[in-house]
């Protein structure tokens, strides 16, 4: 997708991701019974704060993608779209984007979806499996096919 770019999270982006988030993820935890306080949203950003990006579309921020890239695998620690992006497209082309370069490395991607989000649509339509689940979230996970010869 044209004019996606990433910038590294910085202290001044709290605000709006405290809203971002607020916005794209706080109906899902209170439909899991989860909290939704400024405490436990802020925790949530903070968390792993160092590999978070804020995702840029024409130099406007568009959302937030955490990633961690370790020698075996990609984990999605976090991916938000700001609602006035969504449905565009942005965030299949980045995960598909985070998979070719994972499948090159011959990584396994990981990610966790809350069961009442409905982006785990999204996840499937790309070739993501449930792996496993506890009582809020399916953990789903990618693995490049291998050919057949």
């Amino acid at each position: 997708m044209k004019d996606l770019q990433y910038r590294k999270a910085s202290e001044n982006d709290i605000d709006y991701l405290l809203d971002l988030r607020m916005k794209t993820m706080n109906p899902h935890y209170a439909a899991s019974n989860l909290p939704t306080d400024r405490e436990a949203t802020l925790q949530r950003i903070l968390y792993q704060f160092d590999k978070a990006n804020i995702i840029l579309l024409n130099n406007e921020p568009a959302g937030l993608l955490k990633i961690n890239r370790s020698a075996d695998k990609t984990e999605v620690l976090q991916l938000q779209i700001d609602p006035g992006q969504q449905g565009k497209g942005l965030g299949k082309a980045i995960l598909s984007d985070i998979l070719s370069e994972a499948s090159s490395e011959g990584k396994t991607v990981s990610l966790s979806v809350l069961k009442t989000n409905k982006a785990q649509h999204l996840y499937t339509s790309l070739g993501f499996k449930i792996v496993g689940e506890d009582e809020h979230s399916f953990f789903m996970e990618f693995h490049e096919e291998t050919p057949h010869s």
